[in-house]
């Protein structure tokens, strides 16, 4: 802002002499004009003069690595998809390699008949897009392939296919270097495609890594899709993660799945002896109850009392009574 003032006032002075042509500014004596108006009217003389020189900046239109098709006729089969997407797959991965790129995502767009309609609302939700991350970034067209191929083999849809697009995200190939004792996947690309395969056949919600929700709820989990990078525990040191945390620090529990029914004798409204399908003796020691509940403001609340008891063998059993129904959870080791 300082220097566009500046040029402002340079401007006003030399309309004030008499200045309106470059062909006047250029005239002037070069170092008198500095002495008086300072380096910005240098400036301005040395490009009056043609003696300025300023570097051109290139700027490269950013590219899209993107290919599209759009059928003649309705296609109803896989088939003509497949081929088409393996086109687009040799087209992509040879334009990737010429800039020294590989491919990360792959985005599959598929275009229903139906679709075409005038209503925007009803065209978007004819259309079908599914992201593909890619586990190790890579150009080999076989990989990829597959990758489209077992995704397409359980893909239903009950429109006929009227067009279809493949775009590629593309990123510098990676390069890593390991420790002594350390190592990576040997085959990422299997990894992820026997995932697929298991999503296809099984559910999405039946594949990937069990995380333990934040609950007191024994064995309360989710699942999250799988990933290969290791990811720090959260626990903060000195502490012992809650699905550890037993009346037994140094014991570890081994469960009963399901937890098996039991019949309990009480003695002064205390667990005497427990008799089940798994175990059963009188007790001698007992420790509890510890009371659990959670989730009361939905109707998946729930609510027990754990126990820890001591056998007359020396067994050392968790149990729980939860709606009057007693259940051994497992025995610790």
């Amino acid at each position: 802002m300082e220097g566009q003032m500046q040029v402002q006032e340079i401007m006003a002075i030399l309309h004030k002499w008499g200045i309106h042509t470059l062909g006047q500014l250029a005239a002037l004596d070069k170092e008198q004009l500095g002495a008086r108006l300072g380096p910005e009217a240098l400036r301005m003389w040395e490009r009056a003069n043609g003696q300025s020189n300023r570097v051109l900046k290139l700027i490269r239109p950013p590219e899209s690595f993107e290919e599209s098709f759009e059928f003649e006729h309705e296609i109803a089969t896989a088939e003509p998809l497949l081929f088409m997407l393996r086109r687009f797959l040799e087209q992509l991965a040879v334009r990737l390699s010429a800039i020294y790129l590989v491919a990360k995502e792959l985005t599959l767009r598929i275009t229903f008949s139906n679709s075409r309609q005038d209503e925007p609302a009803v065209a978007e939700k004819q259309g079908y897009e599914r992201v593909f991350k890619i586990p190790q970034p890579t150009n080999d067209v076989d990989l990829l392939f597959r990758m489209l191929q077992t995704h397409l083999e359980n893909f239903r849809s009950e429109d006929p296919i009227v067009a279809v697009a493949l775009s590629a995200e593309p990123i510098k190939p990676a390069r890593e270097q390991f420790g002594l004792f350390e190592t990576t996947l040997r085959n990422p690309q299997q990894l992820s495609e026997t995932l697929a395969r298991l999503t296809a056949l099984l559910g999405s919600d039946r594949i990937g890594t069990p995380i333990l929700e934040e609950t007191h709820r024994p064995d309360a989990f989710r699942m999250e899709a799988f990933s290969w990078a290791a990811v720090e525990s959260a626990v903060p040191s000195g502490e012992t993660p809650h699905a550890l945390r037993t009346a037994h620090a140094t014991a570890a529990l081994r469960r009963f799945r399901p937890a098996v029914t039991a019949s309990i004798l009480r003695d002064e409204n205390k667990p005497a002896h427990v008799c089940s399908a798994e175990i059963q003796g009188k007790i001698v020691e007992k420790r509890g109850p510890y009371l659990l509940s959670g989730t009361w403001w939905s109707e998946k609340s729930w609510a027990r009392a754990e126990w820890d008891v001591q056998l007359g063998a020396g067994e050392l059993v968790r149990c729980h009574e939860s709606e009057g129904i007693w259940k051994v959870d497992g025995v610790y080791d």
